[in-house]
């Protein structure tokens, strides 16, 4: 019982997480809006070509609306399961001869329940890692795997920030050298380089607005 309370609570969690991404596929899909509403939605909004359409929005949200409501309904038949278990063990415990007939109709409805939620996974479509199960079957905490999902990144974002700055100190280094031996060649380089910032920098400001 507590391994499954266990599984629903992360699949409760996957549930905000759904939630979260369609927040930020909506942001995504309208970058304007969400600088307005950054900004206190008091700003005009400039349509945009290359705005996602309305029904596209539409599309998008129904489908995050249904990928939350069919998580749900599986979220619910393992609530109705847990209490049909319940009811098992109670019956189970304090048996006798009247108990027979509440036994079989309670275990034909853990039955059929357990057919109802295969069918309702068939629409879910989540991925539940393994590490997950093994962290409940061992009586542990599922969000110990996000924890540990996040620290791993984390060490592998201060790798790549290692990396990254030591390109950019060689970078520094040749650009140094190559000045001393073709000054002309590295300020046109840098010139362009000053353009090219520039252009992009105006693209981003048009792209804001």
């Amino acid at each position: 019982r507590n391994k499954i309370t266990a599984f629903t609570q992360y699949l409760a969690t996957q549930n905000l997480k759904i939630a979260i991404e369609e927040t930020e596929m909506e942001s995504a899909l309208n970058p304007a809006a969400a600088v307005a509403a950054a900004a206190g939605g008091n700003g005009m909004i400039t349509p945009r070509p290359n705005d996602a359409s309305p029904m596209e929005s539409s599309a998008t949200a129904t489908t995050s609306d249904d990928t939350k409501q069919n998580l749900e309904q599986v979220s619910n038949s393992i609530q109705k399961t847990l209490g049909i278990i319940h009811q098992l063990y109670l019956t189970v415990s304090s048996f006798n001869v009247a108990s027979q007939l509440p036994l079989l109709q309670r275990l034909n409805n853990l039955v059929l329940e357990l057919d109802n939620m295969m069918k309702l996974s068939e629409k879910c479509d989540i991925q539940v890692p393994m590490e997950v199960l093994n962290l409940i079957d061992d009586g542990k905490n599922p969000d110990e795997f996000t924890r540990d999902v996040l620290n791993s990144c984390i060490a592998k974002n201060q790798i790549t920030k290692g990396k990254t700055d030591a390109f950019k100190g060689l970078r520094k280094h040749l650009l140094e050298e190559l000045e001393q031996a073709f000054p002309d060649e590295v300020e046109s380089y840098r010139e362009i380089r000053a353009a090219s910032a520039a252009v992009s920098g105006i693209h981003l400001s048009l792209w804001i607005i």
